[in-house]
């Protein structure tokens, strides 16, 4: 490991200034006004380090009445502007996000523990999406038909949902905020954002960076709200006047969530747990592979949902594929993540590093071999105990630990014998996220695309299975939720659909040719 660098030589103090994260932080905001809230305290401490970087108090449910109230009035403006106009307002917070991205990124990586290029990377994401969401505002597209009856037109139109309830996760504590609240803005949507109580100053700089774009475009007060603290999800879920919920963690919550919302005839976006698996035919590229698999299975020391779970290798090559992960794994650096030499950060927290530990011994009881062995690391470097090392586990899919999603650096390997036996192998967990297949053979990248293929919202060819693109739609299937996020047609989900028919004629004809006379 690398000397030791301390919180300070990294300019965190700097960072938290600049960002304005002071020591009396908010729990509730509704743009511009802020409340110091009164509810259960929330300490924030770095998982790089295990110091503390801020406390807040929770809200209260009282302090969610008068949040959503503000979003709830705030609608009634915001829907009415037109939508190229919101999305010059989304290109405003755009450029914001730019001039803010290092001190961002350096916040998102301490606080949450994946690597600095990881944190700028995600605040890069924001940007990107501020950007398809401006082009977006003048794309929002109905269609036209037409009527079965004579001098009748029939055409679609898509209206605001009204107020958006974001609930998201500690492993992307921005990105994923801003996948949803930029689409939602600019189809006429306001939002209320429950930030996981693990990374809440994250959450609190991105309402101050783009608190200078709502005051000098007289945004109304509630557009883009904030609340944090566990009960306010519930106070979400429930509430008749949010009818749209994003919601993006475990499947176990999701669950929750889903009949909460669904109980009150509300919609969700669910992005819940990943179980990915990387084929590795006879015909990949190892060198491919190896970066493809070692950052999937390891980057954001593997508390990503696209994280790389699985590597289902073809019986031929699978002893030196196994080599080539052994030599790889061997080399990598754990360390403070905000030094760019160290490939590995810090889990979220010590229960985290328990439920990795608990994992490692589930898989030896089940069989498993393991290949490299794990650990938590301690000492000089590593007293915030969240650090673990990277462990590869010779397993078969069945096992009940396999079937599970461990947000850890977990990898498990295991054999194919044919390409239709390792697309079985892949699709045979309950998850259905992200998967990739490495191979050059034409045959089989075609037969994993195919509708006898994978079973998951993402399929990639010689691309690993963690990362993805704004452009294209996110989500996945089966337990992972079924929602969609970002790029494509996601939008759609922000919106409610309506279909017009107009009569332009003298008479009444009725459809289907009914004949009604009085």
């Amino acid at each position: 490991m690398s000397e030791t660098l301390t919180t300070k030589s990294f300019g965190i103090e700097s960072v938290l200034n600049e960002l304005g994260i002071k020591e009396n932080n908010y729990g509730a905001s509704t743009g511009l006004k802020h409340t110091h809230t009164k509810g259960k305290k929330i300490d924030s401490y770095s998982p790089v380090d295990g110091q503390l970087i801020g406390s807040i108090n929770a809200a209260t449910a009282e302090d969610y009445v008068n949040v959503m109230k503000t979003a709830d009035e705030a609608f009634k403006v915001w829907r009415l502007m037109p939508a190229p106009k919101r999305g010059e307002i989304v290109r405003q917070m755009g450029d914001q996000l730019r001039k803010y991205k290092e001190p961002l990124g350096k916040l998102v990586s301490y606080e949450m523990g994946k690597s600095l290029q990881e944190g700028l990377g995600e605040v890069q994401e924001m940007i990107d999406i501020c950007d398809f969401a401006v082009g977006l505002s003048r794309q929002l597209y109905g269609l036209t038909m037409h009527s079965e009856r004579p001098m009748h037109r029939m055409y679609e139109q898509w209206h605001p949902f009204g107020v958006v309830g974001i609930i998201s996760a500690f492993n992307f504590p921005v990105a994923v905020w801003s996948w949803n609240a930029a689409l939602a803005w600019v189809c006429g949507d306001v939002c209320i954002w429950k930030p996981s109580s693990k990374t809440p100053l994250c959450a609190i700089a991105c309402q101050n960076i783009i608190a200078e774009v709502l005051k000098n475009n007289n945004v109304p007060e509630g557009v883009s709200c904030l609340i944090i603290g566990n009960e306010s999800g519930d106070l979400i879920n429930n509430d008749k006047r949010i009818p749209l919920v994003s919601f993006t963690g475990s499947t176990r919550i999701g669950r929750h969530v889903s009949k909460t919302v669904a109980e009150r005839f509300g919609n969700t976006i669910l992005e819940l747990g990943g179980n990915n698996a990387i084929i590795v035919s006879e015909h990949a590229d190892l060198s491919m592979v190896l970066v493809g698999a070692v950052f999937g299975a390891v980057g954001t020391a593997g508390q990503r949902c696209t994280s790389t779970r699985r590597l289902i290798i073809h019986e031929s090559v699978y002893n030196k594929t196994i080599e080539v992960i052994k030599n790889a794994y061997a080399q990598l650096k754990i360390g403070n993540p905000l030094d760019s030499t160290n490939h590995v950060g810090p889990l979220i927290d010590k229960n985290a590093t328990v439920d990795y530990l608990n994992a490692i011994e589930k898989a030896k009881l089940e069989g498993g071999k393991i290949l490299v062995e794990g650990g938590v690391l301690s000492g000089d470097g590593y007293e915030s105990g969240c650090y673990v090392k990277p462990c590869v586990i010779e397993a078969k899919n069945e096992y009940h630990i396999v079937q599970e999603e461990t947000f850890a650096p977990i990898l498990y390997v295991m054999k194919y014998a044919t390409i239709e036996e390792a697309i079985a192998m892949q699709n045979g967990v309950p998850q259905g996220l992200s998967s990739s297949i490495f191979t050059n053979n034409m045959r089989e990248m075609e037969l994993f695309l195919s509708q006898a293929g994978s079973d998951c919202g993402i399929a990639n060819v010689n691309i690993g299975t963690s990362g993805a693109e704004i452009g294209g739609a996110f989500g996945g299937e089966k337990e992972t939720g079924g929602g969609r996020e970002s790029g494509s047609d996601a939008w759609k989900a922000y919106m409610r659909r309506q279909t017009n028919t107009i009569n332009y004629g003298t008479s009444l004809p009725l459809a289907q040719g009914i004949n009604f006379t009085i």
